[in-house]
């Protein structure tokens, strides 16, 4: 780094700022995590307590307000919030990052790119999935192609939740951002499209399961890829006996993948992204590759959140649009994702 830092704000202090934001922007040198907005009294308690240098405010627009005194803005708030956020903060003159969902309609995602390219700001999605230790490892395999040709791919991410625990996902309808397929969904979706390039959705079955569930809670999708490969989607929040992460068959092999990736759960429990164990996952969730009838444990590969960040600030070190370097996520394939979400649901 060879200017000062990053002056950031995040903006939302639930699980995607106290977790999947907050902590990698306070870690990096990179940066200066400045102002942090959340409403809840004991979330602000929370915030003042594990970062004592940043300002704590009430709304977004109460960071908004500061943009003169900013230079990134972090929106980890409700899906139907991003968008106008985003055009806010670009508009003020802020660099920004969006959580996923990009947007709840891939029209507005694509005003945000717009927008975004006219005023000379940085706009980017927080994809973080694509850093899980499991995505990592299948890169790697796919890269050097120990499969072979892929013929199939099959992705899930499946949980055993009964209850909403969030208020504010229990009463956001289709057109809110609610339900399972813009939430977890659109972590699968971007990872067929990063895998294996531009799909279409030629199957869907989308169902509410829970009884308090108003969207959707059960999803599975299949995707035909301009490449040649299908994808097999599973989302589901009602499964008591989780399905593989990863399924991929191909001319020379195959490889499966079972459980979770560790960095979430480490950071909840404490953990640090600087911590020697972060992001390194146990042996016995290790995955299973099958090449000539013989199996072979796949160690995998240490995920890498922080890259997430480590990458925008090279982009914004470097001259923001100015730089050749490329956006950790081009929010372009972020709206191919939702464009995905609309086909499916044209189709359930």
């Amino acid at each position: 780094m060879t200017s000062q830092p990053i002056r950031t704000a995040v903006a939302g202090f639930g699980l995607s700022g106290s977790v999947f934001h907050a902590p990698f922007i306070a870690s990096n040198p990179a940066y200066e995590l400045a102002v942090i907005s959340t409403s809840d009294e004991s979330r602000q308690a929370k915030a003042k307590d594990r970062y004592p240098q940043a300002a704590i405010v009430s709304t977004p627009e109460d960071i908004l307000a500061l943009a003169d005194q900013l230079d990134l803005i972090v929106l980890g708030t409700p899906p139907a919030t991003h968008f106008p956020l985003a055009k806010a903060a670009l508009e003020a003159g802020l660099d920004v990052v969006v959580d996923k969902p990009f947007t709840v309609r891939s029209a507005e995602g694509e005003e945000l790119i717009g927008l975004a390219a006219q005023l000379g700001r940085v706009l980017t999605v927080y994809q973080n999935r694509r850093w899980d230790g499991d995505s990592l490892t299948v890169r790697k395999l796919l890269d050097a192609g120990t499969l072979g040709t892929v013929t199939r791919f099959e992705v899930g991410m499946e949980r055993w939740a009964p209850e909403i625990a969030k208020a504010w996902k229990a009463s956001a309808t289709a057109e809110d951002g609610g339900g399972v397929l813009f939430d977890l969904g659109t972590h699968v979706l971007d990872l067929c499209l990063q895998f294996f390039g531009p799909a279409t959705v030629t199957y869907a079955e989308i169902q509410a399961r829970r009884p308090q569930e108003s969207v959707d809670d059960d999803v599975f999708l299949a995707l035909r890829h301009q490449s040649g490969v299908v994808s097999h989607v599973t989302i589901n929040l009602t499964s008591h006996l989780h399905g593989p992460r990863f399924r991929i068959l191909g001319t020379e092999g195959g490889f499966v993948k079972f459980g979770a990736d560790p960095q979430e759960p480490y950071v909840l429990g404490g953990g640090l992204p600087t911590d020697a164990r972060y992001g390194v996952e146990p042996a016995e969730n290790h995955g299973t590759l099958e090449l000539n009838g013989q199996r072979i444990e796949v160690p995998t590969e240490r995920g890498a959140y922080p890259e997430f960040y480590r990458i925008l600030a090279d982009k914004l070190d470097d001259g923001g649009t100015a730089s050749a370097l490329p956006l950790p996520v081009d929010p372009a394939g972020s709206v191919a994702v939702l464009k995905l979400i609309e086909q499916a649901r044209s189709l359930a």
